[in-house]
């Protein structure tokens, strides 16, 4: 089953949230948008969201590994190479 890890990005907080899910990332900002998951207090602060990158994966456990890797690295500069180097990308997901 697919599955996804992706970025959201506001301009109005200048900072980007990391996710992953099983459901098509442009539902799952939707989700984001409409405060579906109000325990989810971050992506509340802001209505600006926009898909910033989406990772492909092949299951669940692939797209979770890289949403911790991306969270514990802690940087903005590595999630925007992570767009600017589609190569870190694939990296990730050979490693996972």
């Amino acid at each position: 089953m697919k599955a996804y890890c992706y970025i959201l990005y506001s301009k109005k907080l200048n900072k980007y949230y990391v996710g992953a899910t099983e459901h098509n990332p442009e539902v799952r900002l939707e989700q984001h948008l409409i405060e579906l998951y109000k325990n989810n207090a971050f992506t509340t602060k802001a209505k600006d969201w926009k898909l910033f990158l989406t990772i492909s994966c092949e299951e669940k456990y692939q797209a979770f590994s890289i949403e911790r890797h991306i969270k514990r690295m802690k940087s903005k500069i590595y999630i925007e190479n992570l767009k600017r180097y589609p190569e870190m990308v694939d990296k990730l997901r050979n490693r996972y």
